[in-house]
């Protein structure tokens, strides 16, 4: 330890060393895991935790010294000063380099021993009280002697230990001081942080020097046994590798007695399939360069193995298979209608690709997305055209694929390579040109190893899929005669780049009529034969059908009415195995004894009127809804309150609909001083279903002007439409699902925008019936209608082109004011 400094300076062994007082300082502490350095050393070191990350920097910045601790426990997260080893070293931090991980990169420079001998905690950051040693001893014979061992020892560890550079060795000969030796020694021994904070506690350097002599000769007999032993086991590979190399050659020998192993017939049969299969010139020549591979090759190397699967790979491949596609239009549509009901419009554009084929003799195959909500029958519809072309069907689902690989395969360098799914699916097919489906592609994602989307591009594209490379194949092969087909939830899931190379075609969400029909034509025949139940036996009346549609389902398409169908026969055939009744006829007022009590008790809208409450109409992956639009008012500082897990997009279109109320706030009979004092909450129900996009737009905008004036809401008629800060009701989509929805709910009297007028001609005839649309192109044509008293409007500027319309009494559903827009009912 060190000499108080009124005392004169110590010797210790004969030797004179220089003790000098040491140096008072207070400095940040840093603790070190499994690390000890030494003074003179210049050290890389890595930084994890953030607040020695925050102490490195500020020391690299201000030239501020540091003390490094090594700690006790590297195990320990946040080490306390206990935790931590009292003798360190001081140091300089040199230079600092951020690495991508997060992690930093520190050079550090040792300076000199110290010891801890108070703490205290500044800012959250430990800073210690240290006494920095600076003793120098003067050299002697001895002393020299010594430093000469220590530089033979050191010599002799470095020939026998692989991990130490030569010119480590280089730099401690050039050293003369015999302390900065033993330091810069002490620093490339590779033993473990205990022993080395041994060495760093010995103050005295003869004492120190010892302890390193005492360790460098164990460590250096160690190496030596180890390097010994290495050798032993080189020679048994050596040995094994030779023994391998003259069974070679005996198996060769007997080749020759013996005539062509079976190995060598193998390969001629293998080589008889590629020049059969028909390959491209370039397929062809890597097949034969790789079976030349393969004869070179030993036949237990693991290359032999890589090498034959491939040529397997390549010989199975349908380079030129074709079915011969049946272009009779008739039986196209007469498969096309026995399997789905409607689709009128996917159905279509499948028959016009087939008369174009049977008049050119031969196009390039469209690549079709179909795009609608679950269960309204995208993948059957594929499934039918494969059938109605008399082509191979396969079906690859894309949900959840993040790998470019997926598609594109991984090359032969890795294990266990394989081609991509693409190519994996042409194989299991056995032709070239198959009906493809791609199932749920906005499901795609991707991650650090690559984009499916960008490898999609290629295979999607007509004037590109000719050349398609797989990864592992690496030569190409031709996709233009594969009918690609994929389907998806939502279209805005896909990514743009992708959805401009397809040919979207949507399938709507079907109307309770057209479910019934469905229902009696499909999927009620399909169930009884599935379970062996006949026509006769059971008898299903269109009331309980109806009751299923209803009470049992909530869905766009009818895979949930199909699952209660499949119920009902279940039951049934339970019926007629254990009791044996034969004949049974479901009506709506026993159906529930076969299926159980209704998933869904039919409570249609609350139409009564009521104050802030629109009811408006939402698309989702799922079909159209019917929503409630709620707006309230309470006491505050004019803020403005979103709730319901809206998108960003819906939270846009609240607040353009405040700022259009706010604008015209005197025109509405909305106080102008109201907001100063006044909160504005806008929910929409159901809470836990994310809900996004601008359609909700008029009805918020109506559901403000309602709260803030207290006048109450018509909630017989559904609104849709996005708002401007002008008034200006925009078009949105989904015209046709949010049109269904209203119709299940009841409600048959809707507000859309005019430009939506267009896509009206899809409705169904029987909607059409019992709807209402009124279409409008501004906020002053949906008010008079939705709001049911005057709401005090001013006069408005006589420089705007339409006049404000805003009367006096609630105006009867079957007479629209003259001047509102058209009603289009049928």
């Amino acid at each position: 330890m060190s000499s108080p400094p009124n005392q004169p300076p110590v010797k210790s062994d004969g030797a004179s060393l220089a003790r000098v007082p040491p140096e008072k300082a207070i400095l940040p502490a840093m603790p070190l895991r499994d690390l000890v350095v030494f003074p003179h050393a210049v050290v890389s070191i890595l930084v994890g935790r953030n607040s020695s990350m925050g102490l490195v920097k500020k020391a690299a910045e201000s030239g501020q010294r540091i003390m490094l601790l090594t700690q006790r426990d590297p195990s320990k997260e946040s080490p306390s000063l206990r935790d931590l080893y009292q003798i360190g070293t001081c140091a300089t931090v040199v230079r600092t380099v951020s690495l991508p991980d997060g992690m930093l990169q520190a050079v550090v420079e040792g300076i000199c021993r110290g010891e801890v001998v108070g703490s205290q905690v500044s800012g959250g950051r430990l800073n210690v009280e240290v006494d920095l040693w600076y003793d120098r001893v003067e050299t002697d014979k001895q002393t020299e002697a010594m430093r000469r061992l220590v530089v033979k020892a050191f010599e002799q560890y470095v020939a026998v230990n692989p991990s130490i550079a030569d010119k480590a060795l280089l730099a401690i000969r050039s050293v003369r001081s015999p302390e900065d030796l033993t330091d810069l020694v002490c620093h490339h021994l590779t033993v473990d942080a205990h022993v080395k904070q041994q060495l760093l506690e010995e103050r005295d350097l003869r004492s120190r020097m010892k302890q390193l002599l005492a360790v460098l000769g164990p460590e250096t007999e160690i190496l030596e046994l180890q390097r010994e032993l290495d050798g032993r086991v080189r020679k048994r590979v050596e040995k094994s590798q030779k023994d391998f190399y003259l069974k070679e050659q005996l198996k060769v020998i007997e080749d020759e007695l013996g005539g062509h192993g079976g190995d060598m017939m193998d390969l001629d049969k293998l080589e008889e399939k590629v020049r059969k299969a028909k390959m491209s010139k370039e397929a062809e020549e890597a097949a034969l360069r790789e079976l030349d591979q393969l004869r070179k090759t030993p036949p237990f190397s693991p290359q032999a193995a890589v090498c034959h699967n491939y040529i397997d790979w390549m010989v199975s491949l349908p380079w030129h298979k074709k079915t011969k596609d049946s272009l009779d239009l008739k039986r196209a549509q007469r498969i096309l209608d026995e399997d789905h009901y409607g689709l009128a419009e996917p159905k279509q554009r499948i028959l016009e690709y087939l008369a174009v084929r049977k008049l050119t003799k031969g196009s390039k195959s469209p690549i079709l997305c179909f795009v609608g909500p679950p269960g309204v029958g995208k993948t059957s519809l594929a499934r039918s055209v494969a059938r109605a072309m008399k082509r191979k069907f396969v079906r690859k689902s894309l949900g959840g694929v993040r790998d470019e690989a997926e598609i594109r395969g991984h090359r032969r360098t890795y294990i266990g390579a394989l081609p991509g799914r693409i190519i994996q699916s042409i194989k299991k097919a056995g032709t070239k040109n198959p009906v493809f489906l791609l199932d749920e592609i906005d499901k795609l994602s991707h991650d650090y190893r690559g984009d499916p989307c960008s490898a999609l591009l290629e295979v999607l594209d007509p004037e590109e899929n000719y050349s398609f490379s797989d990864h592992y194949l690496e030569v190409e092969f031709d996709l233009r005669d594969v009918f690609f087909v994929t389907t998806a939830n939502m279209e805005t899931a896909i990514p743009h780049v992708l959805r401009d190379r397809m040919e979207v075609i949507r399938l709507p969400g079907y109307s309770p009529l057209e479910k019934r029909h469905i229902a009696t034509g499909f999927l009620v025949p399909k169930a009884l034969k599935a379970h062996g139940l006949k026509p006769r036996n059971v008898q299903i009346a269109d009331g309980a059908i109806d009751k299923m549609i209803r009470d049992y389902t909530r869905e766009a398409g009818v895979r949930n009415l199909n699952r209660q169908i499949e119920t009902l026969c279940r039951r049934v055939a339970q019926e007629v195995v254990g009791k044996g009744k034969k004949t049974f006829r479901i009506t709506a007022r026993n159906v529930h004894k076969h299926i159980g009590v209704p998933d869904f008790a039919f409570t249609p809208i609350d139409k009564s009127p009521i104050v802030g409450a629109v009811v408006g109409l939402a698309y989702t992956e799922y079909g159209g809804r019917a929503i409630s639009v709620e707006v309230t008012t309470m006491k505050g500082k004019g803020r403005l309150t979103i709730t319901g897990q809206l998108g960003d997009v819906m939270k846009e279109s609240a607040t353009a609909a405040l700022s259009y109320v706010r604008a015209h706030a005197d025109e509405l009979g909305v106080d102008p001083t109201l907001y100063q004092k006044t909160e504005i909450h806008v929910h929409v129900p159901d809470g836990a279903t994310p809900k996004d996009g601008p359609s909700a737009g008029v009805a918020m905008t109506v559901a403000m002007i309602s709260a803030l004036t207290g006048v109450q809401v018509n909630r017989e008629i559904a609104v849709t439409g996005e708002i401007t800060l002008l008034g200006r009701v925009l078009p949105v989509g989904g015209i046709k699902e949010k049109l269904l929805a209203a119709h299940r709910e009841g409600i048959y009297t809707i507000i859309i925008p005019r430009e939506n007028e267009k896509d009206l001609a899809k409705l169904p005839a029987e909607v059409k019936r019992k709807l209402s649309v009124l279409l409008s192109d501004t906020i002053d044509d949906v008010l008079p209608r939705l709001l049911l008293q005057e709401a005090k409007p001013k006069p408005r500027p006589k420089s705007r082109s339409r006049k404000a319309r805003k009367p006096k009494t609630p105006q009867p559903l079957s007479a629209p004011p003259a001047d509102f827009p058209v009603d289009i009912r049928p």
